[in-house]
Protein backbone atom coordinates (compact mmCIF):
# COMPACT_ATOMS: atom_id res chain seq x y z
CA UNK A 1 0.00 0.00 0.00
CA UNK A 2 1.37 3.49 -1.11
CA UNK A 3 0.52 6.91 0.19
CA UNK A 4 0.94 9.55 -2.75
CA UNK A 5 0.96 12.77 -0.82
CA UNK A 6 0.96 16.58 -2.81
CA UNK A 7 2.01 19.77 -0.97
CA UNK A 8 1.13 22.88 -2.53
CA UNK A 9 2.25 25.85 -1.08
CA UNK A 10 -1.18 28.08 -2.10
CA UNK A 11 -0.97 32.01 -3.30
CA UNK A 12 -2.05 34.29 -0.14
CA UNK A 13 -5.98 33.74 -0.52
CA UNK A 14 -6.33 31.34 -2.35
CA UNK A 15 -6.11 27.88 -0.13
CA UNK A 16 -9.05 27.69 0.91
CA UNK A 17 -9.99 27.58 -2.87
CA UNK A 18 -7.49 25.31 -3.77
CA UNK A 19 -8.55 22.98 -1.07
CA UNK A 20 -12.31 23.26 -2.20
CA UNK A 21 -11.18 22.07 -5.66
CA UNK A 22 -8.98 19.10 -4.41
CA UNK A 23 -12.10 18.18 -2.11
CA UNK A 24 -14.57 18.13 -4.73
CA UNK A 25 -12.56 16.21 -7.25
CA UNK A 26 -11.62 13.86 -4.27
CA UNK A 27 -15.32 13.62 -3.84
CA UNK A 28 -15.74 12.18 -7.39
CA UNK A 29 -13.55 9.12 -6.69
CA UNK A 30 -15.25 8.87 -3.03
CA UNK A 31 -15.22 5.47 -2.24
CA UNK A 32 -12.50 3.66 -4.26
CA UNK A 33 -9.91 5.32 -2.79
CA UNK A 34 -8.72 6.96 0.64
CA UNK A 35 -8.13 10.66 -0.18
CA UNK A 36 -7.28 13.14 2.29
CA UNK A 37 -7.48 17.10 1.49
CA UNK A 38 -5.97 18.87 4.51
CA UNK A 39 -4.60 22.65 5.38
CA UNK A 40 -1.82 24.14 7.67
CA UNK A 41 -2.97 24.45 11.71
CA UNK A 42 0.76 25.02 12.30
CA UNK A 43 3.35 25.29 9.79
CA UNK A 44 4.13 27.15 6.81
CA UNK A 45 1.06 29.65 5.87
CA UNK A 46 -1.40 28.46 2.85
CA UNK A 47 -0.12 25.05 2.47
CA UNK A 48 -2.60 22.62 1.23
CA UNK A 49 -2.13 18.84 0.94
CA UNK A 50 -3.84 16.22 -1.25
CA UNK A 51 -3.39 12.57 0.07
CA UNK A 52 -4.40 9.66 -1.88
CA UNK A 53 -4.03 5.89 -0.77
CA UNK A 54 -3.57 3.48 -3.30
CA UNK A 55 -2.44 0.01 -3.35
CA UNK A 56 0.37 -0.17 -6.06
CA UNK A 57 1.99 2.92 -7.69
CA UNK A 58 0.61 1.50 -11.34
CA UNK A 59 -2.53 2.02 -9.61
CA UNK A 60 -1.97 5.88 -8.91
CA UNK A 61 -1.16 6.03 -12.91
CA UNK A 62 -4.34 4.52 -13.80
CA UNK A 63 -6.19 6.85 -11.25
CA UNK A 64 -4.53 9.92 -12.84
CA UNK A 65 -5.47 9.41 -15.92
CA UNK A 66 -8.50 8.27 -15.28
CA UNK A 67 -9.55 11.85 -13.35
CA UNK A 68 -7.16 13.93 -16.50
CA UNK A 69 -9.42 12.51 -18.78
CA UNK A 70 -13.02 12.94 -17.30
CA UNK A 71 -14.28 16.51 -18.13
CA UNK A 72 -16.05 17.12 -14.16
CA UNK A 73 -12.71 16.92 -12.91
CA UNK A 74 -11.21 19.30 -15.48
CA UNK A 75 -14.11 21.41 -14.64
CA UNK A 76 -13.46 20.98 -10.64
CA UNK A 77 -9.74 22.01 -10.89
CA UNK A 78 -9.97 24.71 -13.53
CA UNK A 79 -7.07 27.70 -13.05
CA UNK A 80 -5.99 25.52 -10.06
CA UNK A 81 -1.85 26.09 -11.02
CA UNK A 82 -2.95 29.98 -10.65
CA UNK A 83 -3.39 29.09 -6.80
CA UNK A 84 -0.14 28.05 -5.81
CA UNK A 85 3.23 28.70 -5.82
CA UNK A 86 5.47 25.58 -5.54
CA UNK A 87 4.52 21.95 -4.58
CA UNK A 88 5.99 18.80 -4.28
CA UNK A 89 5.27 15.03 -4.09
CA UNK A 90 6.10 12.34 -1.78
CA UNK A 91 5.12 8.80 -2.17
CA UNK A 92 5.22 6.34 1.11
CA UNK A 93 5.36 2.87 1.34
CA UNK A 94 2.94 1.67 4.23
CA UNK A 95 4.84 -0.62 6.30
Amino acid sequence: MYVVRETLMAKPGMASKMAKAFKTMANLVQGRYTIRVMTDVIGPFNTVLFETEVPSLEEFHKLEEELMGREDVREAMKGYTDMYLTGKREVFQLV
